[in-house]
């Protein structure tokens, strides 16, 4: 007697389209994140302005999200809202392949506009899948999305270290210029994938049993732990930019005090260093995913013990080994904070106020971001061994906060 086939619920389905979507937009902004840092560096700014401008787009990408969460909430037109906010994100990517010699105003300007879109779409998309993942689990199922989310972050870097490996002509701005254009195509392919899952599944919010009485949202003290907890965990996690920026300026001998990076560094390897970040990350979110299932915001602790001390490998040890640990342990903390985030508020808040509940939850780690990307850029031009401290220290104190959430009831 054949055993039955098991076949996809709708609801699973539907969560693998939507992170088929997440897979090819990542492909595009997180090609771009690989070689951003070096990219503004060539464009003519500092160590300072680069963490400005990361952290003000984070800012913008993060905050906005709490005007578009409640947007989201009371108009209740979730696809419109994430179909807009996916066009502004991925369109500006490629866009920046248009900044001239000294443009990095022009690529700064573009990179807020990019998070702006991610703030429009941020909170809807969210609340779209958690409809679904209320049936599947919602740590498996934000999992499921932030690993193919990040197989996405991974092809797009590895993309781009093949589009600079064979195009040797030309100057390093016009080759970095070349692979921000040759981002239009996953961009314009998230799009087309966006509109195929909207066709298929125009109302995703029937995955989830609409509640027996209305529950108003409200700032539990076990939600507002966990929110100051992700916070400085937000405010000490070093944007990659700046990572990336440090890498590129010690292999090419431009930081003066930094000893030069062996040969496994290059210009045109810088790429796979960030695709390896992404494969990490996306193993993580699997794991951590599944295991906040079972073990809740501990997790979270789990992750932070081993993803912290990433600063002191990567800024504080000049050595191949050192740089590619330090990175892994990034791409861990990354991976964990990703999946975990939208399932804990998928947990906590109800179905009426979920955009909400994100929209606030972000805009508040947003801040925290941007303060943090601002303070440990400008410590990386005074004091590496202080941007270390800050960074490590600020990760581990958020670990008090996350066991106090875990023993609150509400």
């Amino acid at each position: 007697m054949k055993k039955p086939v098991r076949t996809l619920t709708p609801a699973m389905a539907f969560i693998l389209l939507f992170s088929i979507v997440s897979l090819l937009s990542d492909m595009t902004h997180e090609g771009a994140a690989s070689i951003r840092g070096a990219y503004l560096s060539l464009l003519g700014a500092s160590a300072a302005t680069i963490g400005f401008v990361s952290g003000l787009g984070e800012l913008f990408g993060y905050s906005l999200r709490l005007l578009f969460g409640r947007f989201a909430d009371k108009t209740k037109r979730y696809w419109l809202i994430t179909i807009i906010g996916y066009v502004v994100d991925v369109l500006a990517v490629p866009a920046l392949a248009l900044a001239g010699e000294h443009g990095w105003i022009f690529a700064g300007v573009l990179i807020v506009i990019e998070r702006i879109g991610k703030a429009i779409k941020k909170p809807a998309k969210s609340t779209l899948l958690s409809f679904a993942a209320k049936q599947e689990g919602v740590g498996k199922s934000f999992a499921i999305q932030e690993m193919l989310d990040q197989i996405g972050a991974f092809i797009g870097p590895v993309m781009l270290y093949l589009a600079l490996l064979f195009k040797t002509g030309g100057t390093m701005l016009e080759r970095y210029s070349f692979c921000f254009a040759l981002l239009l195509l996953p961009a314009i392919a998230t799009i087309v994938m966006l509109f195929v899952t909207k066709r298929k599944f125009p109302n995703p919010e029937r995955f989830e049993p609409e509640p027996t009485q209305y529950v108003p949202f409200r700032l539990k003290r076990k939600f507002l732990l966990y929110l100051g907890g992700i916070s400085l965990f937000a405010f000490g996690f070093i944007d990659y930019s700046l990572i990336i920026m440090h890498v590129s300026r010690s292999f090419s001998g431009i930081a003066a005090g930094l000893s030069e990076t062996a040969t496994l560094v290059n210009s045109g390897t810088l790429p796979l260093l960030y695709a390896g970040a992404m494969l990490v990350d996306a193993v993580s979110a699997m794991v951590f995913g599944l295991l906040y299932d079972k073990k809740g915001v501990r997790a979270l602790v789990i992750s932070t013990a081993l993803s912290a001390p990433f600063a002191l490998l990567i800024f504080g040890m000049h050595s191949n080994l050192a740089l590619l640990i330090g990175i892994a342990m990034w791409g861990i903390g990354m991976g964990a904070q990703e999946s975990i985030l939208k399932a804990a508020v998928a947990s906590i808040v109800p179905k009426d106020s979920r955009a909400t509940g994100y929209g606030i939850f972000e805009f508040v780690f947003g801040i925290f971001w941007f303060l943090g990307s601002w303070l440990l850029g400008a410590l990386y031009d005074w004091s590496i061994p202080a941007m270390i401290a800050v960074s490590a220290g600020a990760q581990l104190l958020a670990v008090p906060l996350y066991l106090l959430s875990e023993r609150c009831e509400r």
